[in-house]
């Protein structure tokens, strides 16, 4: 079936935006079959694995029936697991980002019932709940079924499977007559059936059937960042591996135009491919990144739909799409015509529940990998530009370079020092300057701290609490500027004018280079390997 795409669904423009802000630019399979027909108050049966969109697909409906005067109870929502309660709540909340007059409250075992009685008696329209703690505000008739006109059964199978038949019986009988009921499930047993017979009137069949796909020329790591650093995430990756053309993925069309406008800013050439281009702006931009004119395409996946280039080398996640088929076509424009790819994924917090249901659905292994520092970057700038010179040896024709350098030579200098000199100069933008400081710290007389595993090494900041700087300022700013996760660093001692902080030995290179004319809390700071007497653990 095709996907519709939400602006063609008659959405409510509250909803419509916040469908926009959570990336769903294009309807799933599940969505653009069970919208429509809820929205046409039809029950159905909705067979769908996890990951589909599903919460989406009754939320959506759901939330546009709801009369937003009445404050009774309109919509209650079952869920097998207080996980999965919170989960659906969480979602029904960003789809009511622009709708401040309807109320949903998640209700279930575990939390104190006091709370759940008070937030029930402010008015709710909508109620998340799991069978039991939903039975038990029945009888407390805190929970008030006779005015419910939506009745949704979340992963059926689950529920049962965990012995719940019998509370969502009681629970359906005591709903009103007329009534809609929708059911999802990714199997349909018996006991299912006997239940869509029992309390469904004429319900739609939707299924979605997942095609089994596969990804193996593609290697596949994913990191975990915060959502700030996915920026300088991304840049460090495309400098250490150089691809020739790469293509990184967003959930937005506002997100690929940030990302393009900041890439651009740094100097990277690329350009942004969405659904509000016109086909004239595609048609530029592609011919563009097929020729080579731009190394970065960054695309939102209804506008990467038909992109037929073979020699992409790598493929970005920047963010974790909202549905694993999405996952598999994007990384697939990669290891095309039996080349090998690369495909990287940026996960933030909790996303990755998300990543691990794309690997039981690829059947793959997507291996967490540390995001490079700063000085494998500049390792590998320099690198590239030692083969380059290794090449122009090769090359010859060097006749009149030969004769400046011997010019050179007859005013003492040593042809050592003048091809160090000339590195140096062409190797500005790496920097080498600071990496020949930090190749300048010596070890030996520097006192440290842990087991054998994991030398420690006590660093001294020039600002501390007068400056109303905090641990996780320190530890924030080490995070975002030298690329060092928090959970990385040692002990944090503040004191009133300074600040040490112990830093893993292999990390402190990269400490002292990236925090090098930092600002923490506005005030520049400066940072060294801590003197013994100064730095001495008390």
């Amino acid at each position: 079936m095709e996907h519709l795409r939400f602006e063609d669904m008659q959405l409510s423009k509250e909803i419509y935006q916040a469908v926009l802000d959570m990336g769903f630019e294009e309807a799933t399979p599940i969505q653009s079959q069970a919208i429509p027909l809820v929205k046409a108050g039809k029950d159905i049966i909705g067979q769908s694995q996890t990951g589909t969109g599903k919460t989406a697909a009754f939320g959506i409906p759901c939330l546009e029936r709801i009369d937003p005067d009445d404050r009774r109870l309109q919509a209650l929502i079952l869920c097998p697991t207080r996980e999965l309660a919170i989960q659906v709540s969480e979602e029904f909340r960003k789809l009511l980002k622009y709708k401040d007059n309807i109320r949903v409250v998640p209700i279930y075992g575990g939390q104190p019932i006091d709370r759940q009685i008070l937030a029930l008696k402010k008015g709710a329209q909508v109620v998340i709940g799991t069978p039991g703690r939903v039975m038990d505000h029945m009888r407390r008739r805190t929970l008030k079924m006779e005015t419910v006109q939506m009745m949704i059964l979340d992963e059926a199978d689950e529920m049962l499977d965990m012995g719940f038949r019998e509370d969502i019986e009681t629970i359906l009988v005591k709903i009103p007559e007329d009534h809609q009921t929708l059911l999802f499930s990714a199997t349909l047993s018996p006991e299912i059936l006997d239940i869509t017979r029992r309390f469904q009137r004429d319900p739609e069949y939707v299924k979605i059937v997942r095609k089994e796909l596969t990804v193996p020329n593609i290697e596949q790591y994913y990191f975990d960042v915060k959502e700030k650093t996915k920026l300088e995430a991304l840049t460090r990756i495309i400098d250490v591996y150089m691809p020739n053309l790469a293509m990184v993925f967003c959930n937005t069309k506002k997100r690929v135009d940030d990302l393009v406008e900041l890439l651009q800013g740094r100097g990277y050439f690329a350009e942004g491919l969405h659904g509000d281009l016109k086909q004239a702006q595609r048609d530029k931009v592609m011919q563009k990144f097929r020729n080579g004119t731009i190394e970065i395409l960054v695309a939102t996946d209804v506008a990467a739909r038909g992109i037929d280039v073979d020699d992409i080398d790598i493929v970005f996640n920047y963010d974790v799409p909202q549905d694993e088929e999405y996952y598999v076509h994007r990384i697939g424009r990669t290891g095309r015509a039996g080349r090998s790819g690369k495909a990287f994924t940026f996960c933030v917090g909790k996303e990755i529940y998300k990543l691990r249901d794309i690997m039981r659905y690829t059947k793959t292994k997507i291996i967490q990998q540390k995001l490079p520092t700063l000085s494998d970057v500049e390792e590998m700038k320099t690198n590239i530009f030692l083969e380059k010179i290794k090449e122009t040896i090769q090359e010859g024709h060097l006749v009149k370079y030969i004769n400046l350098v011997e010019r050179l030579m007859e005013d003492d200098y040593a042809a050592m020092d003048i091809a160090a000199a000339l590195l140096k100069h062409n190797l500005a933008d790496v920097r080498t300057d600071d990496m020949d400081i930090m190749d300048d710290i010596n070890f030996n007389g520097t006192e440290m701290y842990g087991g054998e595993g994991e030398k420690m090494v006590r660093l001294f900041i020039s600002a501390g609490k007068k400056n109303k700087i905090r641990a996780k300022d320190i530890v924030g700013a080490i995070a975002n500027e030298a690329g060092v996760p928090g959970k990385a660093l040692g002990a944090i001692d503040l004191f009133d004018d300074y600040t040490f902080v112990d830093v893993p030995k292999e990390y402190v290179k990269d400490v002292l280079y990236g925090m090098k004319n930092c600002k923490i809390k506005n005030k520049r700071v400066h940072i060294e390997i801590a003197k013994k007497e100064k730095g001495k653990k008390r």
